[in-house]
């Protein structure tokens, strides 16, 4: 039988919105977004549509090493292993390929943000934060319910799943390969960690 993982990389982006959340809910990661592979080749999220204009958010295809993570010299984050079902895994598929092919529909949440800072609810259809959207993706999957309403699910909450964490450190440093990654070290010597 065929596993079948979903994975959820948190990591602490050194933003304005970042900062703001880490200020006020004291939380270590403040950004959250869902891959379909190990490689992280089919990440996505809610995030920044241009690097530096931190006020248009819309759903994305997320990359390590572009846009804005291209300028930040270190990204401490997690990467946390699901085992799904197959039903789960393709029900997951479908609606991330729903946002996908309705993308233009999907802004970022910022009244969620702003009522989430004071622990109040505020969702909406077609506006999403980035951890909401994970979570989303997680509980309409039949995954995951934290019997929280979506604007309050914060990237910190994850690190509450019942995963393995495959990856913890500086998510820049690493380059998916295979089944494993491959670790960039100070002295530019290259290891391979298999999981």
């Amino acid at each position: 039988m065929q596993k079948h993982n979903l994975y959820i990389v948190v990591t602490r982006t050194n933003t304005f919105l970042g900062k703001l959340i880490q200020f006020f809910k004291k939380d270590e990661y403040t950004h959250a977004a869902i891959s379909l592979d190990k490689r992280l080749n089919h990440m996505y999220s809610f995030g920044r549509k241009y690097a530096f204009i931190p006020f248009i958010g819309v759903f994305k295809h997320e990359e390590v090493n572009t846009g804005l993570n291209k300028y930040q010299k270190e990204i401490p984050g997690v990467i946390i292993e699901l085992e799904v079902t197959k039903e789960q895994y393709e029900k997951a598929t479908a609606l991330i390929a729903q946002f996908i092919s309705n993308s233009k529909k999907y802004k970022y949440n910022y009244r969620g943000l702003y009522h989430g800072l004071f622990n109040r609810e505020a969702c909406s259809d077609y506006r999403f934060l980035c951890s909401e959207f994970v979570y989303y993706i997680l509980k309409e999957s039949g995954i995951i319910d934290f019997k929280l309403p979506r604007n309050l699910v914060r990237p910190q909450t994850f690190l509450d799943l019942e995963g393995r964490v495959i990856f913890k450190g500086n998510i820049k440093d690493i380059h998916p390969r295979g089944r494993g990654y491959q670790l960039l070290f100070p002295n530019n010597k290259r290891r391979i960690i298999n999981m």
